[in-house]
């Protein structure tokens, strides 16, 4: 199989945080393998992604991309990263602060749902 990737990946699994849509909305990830020009993600099950773009946050590498993806299978998902990506460095902290805020936004929703409340 002819491998058309301009860079080699390097076979990882850190956690990660996409963040799609106008309303920013979030589904955590692994990302399996990485190289400068992009990554397969794996998600917990199957997702319709945009192709347009998608922000991908990685909190071990402290870095945000901007993406496009490029293939999707199932839960399995490639994406390249946009050359003109700024790395926007993320510290510990404020990746548990932004953990924490998506915890209480699916507690809010499931009181909501439970609540028969839309």
């Amino acid at each position: 199989m002819l491998d058309r990737r301009q860079s080699t990946r390097e076979k990882v699994m850190y956690g990660g945080v996409a963040e799609v849509g106008e309303r920013g909305a979030i589904r955590e990830c692994v990302v399996r393998n990485i190289s400068e020009d992009g990554a397969t993600i794996e998600f917990s099950n199957v997702v319709h992604l945009p192709k347009e773009q998608l922000s991908l946050r990685i909190a071990r590498k402290g870095r945000s991309f901007l993406a496009k993806v490029v293939w999707w299978r199932d839960n399995f998902v490639g994406v390249a990263f946009r050359a003109e990506t700024p790395a926007e460095p993320v510290s510990d902290l404020e990746e548990r602060l932004r953990r924490s805020e998506i915890k209480k936004r699916q507690l809010q929703r499931r009181i909501k749902e439970l609540l028969g409340e839309r």
